[in-house]
């Protein structure tokens, strides 16, 4: 039979053990923070019936998906973990209870061209606080702080939130009279930071022929160091705006409570998000020595979650990280802390004697005790084995000969220092335990100085 040349899909990621430690480590601090708030986890499947899924399809999103058929049944792999959330919520409503308060953290499969840092199978980490019929503002006021408390519990600190509100845009809008423009306008004004506001003027004037004037007050009020200031000469013009700005300044108000410093937020009035989805608060939040990684962390609130599949309005809020893309920009950077332990084991056992019962004993009586104890048998050669644990980095290894049998004793070597001693098997414990203790603080991240 001819060989096969093994080899991985283009735009899927597979990483080697002591990264996926990493990366699994990154997913329980998440599962660990978000359950600090008081959300619930989650698992929908990763296939749906594609009328179900694609609800509110269609374009580009129908273009992208993976979609197949098993018989007489058409199926797709879900593309994002909010529709299967829309489709839950409407189907086991009766079941919940409101508001409620959902974490998940899964794989999506998009079939979009990969290229480097976008993936077509990837994992998304999600939150959301869905309301029945209606949401307090106050819960969007609450994820920015949900936002902080994550990265800076994975170790990241040159961050910065930006938040905008829907309304204020919409209204904004109406009011220079751009209503009907306004995709081209947002499209125009996200490249403020790429392009300078002479050409994204020149843009919005000469490609969209948008008044000069209506221009100059738009860009004024963007580049203004205090948007919210700003805002207040158009108080009063439109309802709409006067909601949004009353919204925004709600957030803004109660971030210093939530324990967002303002190092690490501010109003960005060209994030618009999904312009045909949010409808209140938007949050983006990017990486300051990285901006061109684009955001990191993204969302908003929403007035109908699932308005494809009942007639109940379900309000929400949530965002979403991309966090294979984030550990992949990480990874690249050059933040993984690779001094954290990522070994399989904290020490490896190795018998020098015939009869095994002796250090099989030994591992069981380890595990109990919680220490990670691997039993090492193969016929090798005693520097083959001390280099298999060198190479896993595990911390220690631990012999097991006649002469430690009859004096109740251990041989502990410390690989990192090359000290070796032997004492008693609680002894032993107690310096495996602390020396993993150590190399366990610390975040996965670790910014560069």
């Amino acid at each position: 039979m001819e060989k096969q040349k093994p080899r991985t899909l283009s735009g899927f990621m597979e990483l080697s053990p002591v990264r996926q430690v990493q990366f699994d480590r990154m997913v329980a601090l998440l599962r660990e923070t978000y359950s600090l708030y008081g959300f619930t986890p989650l698992d929908t499947p990763l296939i749906e019936a594609s009328e179900v899924l694609l609800a509110k399809g269609g374009g580009e999103t129908e273009k992208q998906i993976y979609r197949f058929t098993k018989g007489d049944t058409d199926l797709s792999l879900r593309f994002d973990l909010t529709v299967p959330l829309a489709k839950y919520a409407a189907l086991y409503h009766d079941q919940l209870t409101f508001p409620f308060r959902r974490f998940q953290i899964g794989k999506v499969y998009r079939g979009e061209r990969a290229q480097r840092g976008r993936f077509r199978e990837f994992y998304q980490a999600d939150i959301d606080i869905i309301g029945d019929g209606a949401l307090d503002i106050i819960n969007e006021a609450e994820i920015p702080s949900i936002i902080y408390k994550v990265f800076t519990a994975l170790g990241l600190n040159r961050f910065k939130i930006r938040l905008n509100n829907r309304k204020v845009l919409g209204g904004l809008f109406a009011i220079l009279g751009l209503t009907e423009q306004a995709g081209d306008v947002m499209r125009t004004i996200d490249k403020l930071e790429k392009i300078g506001g002479e050409k994204v003027a020149s843009l919005l004037t000469e490609e969209y022929g948008i008044a000069p004037d209506a221009v100059k007050k738009l860009l004024s009020i963007l580049a203004c160091n205090d948007p919210m200031v700003a805002l207040q000469g158009f108080k009063g013009e439109n309802e709409l705006f006067d909601t949004g700005v009353e919204e925004l300044g709600t957030v803004v108000k109660y971030l210093s409570a939530f324990g967002v410093p303002e190092s690490h937020f501010m109003v960005d009035l060209t994030i618009a998000r999904g312009l045909d989805y949010y409808t209140g608060t938007v949050y983006e939040t990017v990486l300051l020595d990285h901006p061109n990684v684009g955001s990191i962390c993204s969302g908003g609130r929403y007035d109908n979650l699932a308005g494809y599949y009942t007639d109940r309005p379900l309000p929400g809020v949530g965002i979403s990280i991309g966090l294979t893309r984030l550990f992949f920009v990480l990874e690249d950077q050059g933040y993984l802390n690779d001094d954290l332990l990522t070994a399989p084991a904290d020490v490896l056992i190795l018998p020098m004697t015939e009869e095994l019962a002796p250090a099989i004993s030994l591992a069981t009586r380890l595990r109990a005790q919680g220490i990670r104890a691997q039993l090492y048998c193969e016929q090798k050669k005693f520097k083959q084995k001390i280099a298999y644990a060198d190479k896993l980095g595990i911390p220690f290894v631990l012999f097991l000969g006649e002469d430690e049998i009859s004096q109740g004793l251990v041989t502990v070597k410390h690989l990192a220092t090359g000290g070796q001693t032997s004492c008693p098997e609680a002894e032993a414990v107690e310096q495996i335990r602390t020396v993993c203790a150590q190399r366990a603080q610390g975040t996965p991240i670790r910014e560069k100085e």
